[in-house]
């Protein structure tokens, strides 16, 4: 255990010797070549993914946050249409008060609200109790949530519910890319991030199959038996929650580092004498050091060990995000998210049979359809898996805006010119349809993963973890806003939602063209000449000055001068002693 409560300064940093590492000739060479270090680790195909299967399962479980939000969204899309649910609480029923619409509005979006303010909390208590024991908190959180839905028998006891159960899902969602980054081994690193947006679509799937199963039950089990079953997941999150590694990168955080190195060890199934293992976990080293630096030089009067302190902090590198100086930075990812929800996704998914009865459905096709709905987002989504490193992000976000634009506008005006007799234009009731699922396809494909992917590569190491908080934060924020408004908008104003959706698409366009970068085949260091900050190559010389340090060399041979005498010298050592 370290002595320390953080990262150490310059002048604390251990030597390898006491750590019992001794420093293999060709680790520099690594430190020096990332792209060498990730081609060493393996390749980065599909495939990959399964050759370490203990990073694998602990990415999954860390993906929990996002499954769970998605058998939310597939529970709460069918139960809002069955008899039994507005029976149980006729708050809801439109044919009973002209309030249902407000009320299934408030009942969606308060677990939205109770993930932003989970969302919050996350980054303090990642930093503070490990970033697996903030899933575990997470989880605690959800499966109350869960039981008092399951057992409600009054809505205000199921919006208290869903509060709580949202809760959870903001501390889950904003942990989970935080963790599988952490542990994720640079070269499947990239691919392992998506799955976040992918189980969100997967739970969407599954939840919404099984609720449909359970939809014709006789009595309230119908809809409590899904409430039920989505807290399965946590049962298994529990179970593999005690022999999850800690991150490497939290142990060196809180100055731990040979515990940072034999989390790694662990991760990568490699001894401390592998150059690999080496050099990761003396990046990982330089990185804590250099973001301890930072904060310091940023904040030095509010740095120390007690609670009071760590709040202030806290608060202190937040504020920081929204100055001048990183703020280009920052309103990418509040905006991404803002657009993703303002385009009407999550309004879609919720409400898609209400949306397929204004296109004058049957109850029975308006359900059928709602499924293969998200089927279709999910394909689209893992299409998106595998082509969105070779077409760029920007691309892909231009197409899907203006995809997602067409499918808006033409949908509203089937609506508002052939609603009041459907029976007498089938054709146009078809095109409408058809118009919903290549909205879905041309968002799934670039505005489901990417708002995601993005802010965390974007921002500097010393800001990412916020950078990320704060987009999080967004995402549900606006969730919540979709979630209360979406209910009173189709009850009152009807193709006026789809305008409405259909608006925002077209300034999701405008905002992509002219603020968003592209960031294919980018640098972190190279970011600074899209925004015209400094902040990167400031960082990158810092770090290269730490791994020197850290190294035990001049700090030229951390730049690839390996034929240095010193480097030379490590190397006959290093042949001697093995």
């Amino acid at each position: 255990m370290s002595k320390f409560q953080h990262a150490p300064s310059r002048e604390e940093i251990p030597a390898l010797e006491s750590l019992g590492v001794q420093l293999h000739p060709d680790t520099i060479t690594y430190i020096n070549d990332p792209q060498a270090l990730a081609t060493a680790l393996g390749g980065s195909g599909f495939l990959e993914l399964f050759k370490n299967p203990l990073v694998l399962a602990a990415a999954v479980s860390a993906c929990l946050g996002g499954l769970l939000f998605g058998f939310d969204q597939g529970i709460v899309s069918i139960v809002l249409t069955m008899k039994q649910f507005l029976t149980q609480f006729p708050e809801t029923d439109k044919t009973v008060t002209s309030a249902a619409g407000l009320n299934k509005g408030v009942m969606t979006a308060l677990l939205e609200l109770g993930a932003f303010l989970g969302a919050i909390q996350a980054g303090f208590l990642a930093d503070k109790y490990s970033r697996k024991w903030a899933i575990g908190f997470g989880m605690l959180w959800f499966v109350a949530g869960s039981i008092l839905q399951a057992a409600a028998y009054q809505f205000a006891q199921l919006v208290v519910g869903r509060f709580i159960g949202g809760i959870g899902i903001g501390i889950l969602s904003s942990c989970a890319p935080m963790y599988i980054s952490e542990i994720s081994p640079p070269n499947i690193r990239g691919a392992l991030l998506v799955l976040e947006a992918w189980t969100i679509v997967f739970g969407i799937v599954v939840m919404f199959y099984i609720t449909y199963a359970t939809r014709n039950m006789i009595g309230d089990w119908a809809f409590r038996l899904p409430f039920t079953i989505q807290m399965a997941p946590c049962v298994l999150l529990a179970a593999a929650l005690w022999r999850l590694p800690y991150s490497p990168r939290w142990l060196a955080f809180k100055g731990r580092d040979e515990e940072s190195l034999t989390s790694l060890m662990t991760l990568r199934r490699l001894p401390a004498s592998d150059p690999r293992v080496q050099a990761e976990w003396i990046a990982i080293r330089a990185e804590a050091v250099r973001n301890r630096e930072v904060a310091v030089e940023a904040h030095p009067n509010l740095q120390g060990d007690s609670f009071g302190q760590q709040i202030k902090l806290e608060a202190a590198t937040w504020a920081d995000m929204f100055k001048p100086k990183f703020f280009r930075k920052t309103q990418i990812g509040i905006m991404l998210m803002f657009f993703q929800q303002f385009v009407g996704i999550n309004a879609l998914i919720y409400y898609s049979p209400t949306l397929f009865e204004t296109l004058g459905l049957d109850s029975e096709m308006q359900i059928t359809l709602s499924g293969i709905l998200n089927i279709v987002q999910l394909g689209a989504v893992t299409v998106a898996f595998f082509v969105t490193d070779r077409v760029g992000r920007k691309p892909i976000l231009i197409y899907g805006a203006i995809g997602m634009t067409i499918s808006h506008v033409v949908v509203a005006g089937m609506i508002g010119r052939y609603q009041h007799n459907w029976p007498a234009y089938p054709s146009q009731a078809k095109a409408g349809v058809a118009f919903i699922f290549i909205f879905m396809v041309t968002y799934g494909f670039g505005w489901a993963p990417i708002p995601w992917s993005m802010p965390a590569e974007v921002h500097d190491s010393a800001h990412r973890a916020k950078g990320v908080a704060i987009t999080t934060c967004s995402n549900w924020f606006n969730n919540f806003i979709i979630g209360l408004i979406t209910p009173p908008m189709i009850q009152s104003i009807s193709y006026g939602t789809f305008i409405f959706f259909g608006a925002f698409a077209a300034m999701s366009l405008v905002y992509t063209i002219f603020f968003v970068p592209e960031t294919r085949g980018r640098t972190l260091e190279q970011m600074d000449e899209i925004f015209g900050t400094h902040a990167s190559q400031e960082n990158a010389i810092a770090t290269q000055e730490i791994f020197a340090i850290i190294c035990g060399v001049a700090q030229n041979d951390t730049r690839g001068d390996v034929e240095d005498k010193k480097v030379r010298d490590i190397h006959q050592e290093y042949t001697v002693t093995a």
